[in-house]
């Protein structure tokens, strides 16, 4: 299973950036894997575009924050990200994957 949280550049958590408390709490449960994705524009419920255009830089760029792993081990996360993310921040998705390659748990899941 695939979750990402998309979140702004500039959110934090716990005296770090957002998306960086949402890895190292991935890393302290266990999970599979974590990656980091910085757009370079985009904008969310507040309608504002953020972009990395030299013209109208921004500070506060969308950045999707990507995890896999069992769905059971995915769904379990959701508390403590709930607990990180609130409110402000973007969506949380969920979506069903086929792992072809890579990843200790492939095998544990052939799809």
């Amino acid at each position: 299973m695939r979750l990402t949280a998309y979140v702004g550049e500039s959110d934090s958590a716990s005296g770090r950036p957002l998306y960086s408390e949402i890895v190292h709490r991935a890393h302290a449960a266990g999970l599979a894997g974590a990656s980091v994705f910085r757009g370079v524009e985009g904008y969310g419920a507040s309608s504002l575009i953020h972009t990395s255009r030299l013209l109208s830089l921004s500070e506060d760029l969308p950045v999707a924050v990507v995890i896999v792993d069992v769905p059971e081990r995915v769904r379990a996360f959701l508390p403590v990200l709930d607990e990180l993310v609130g409110e402000g921040s973007g969506p949380v998705t969920l979506d069903e994957v086929d792992v072809v390659r890579g990843g200790v748990r492939a095998a544990e899941n052939p799809g």
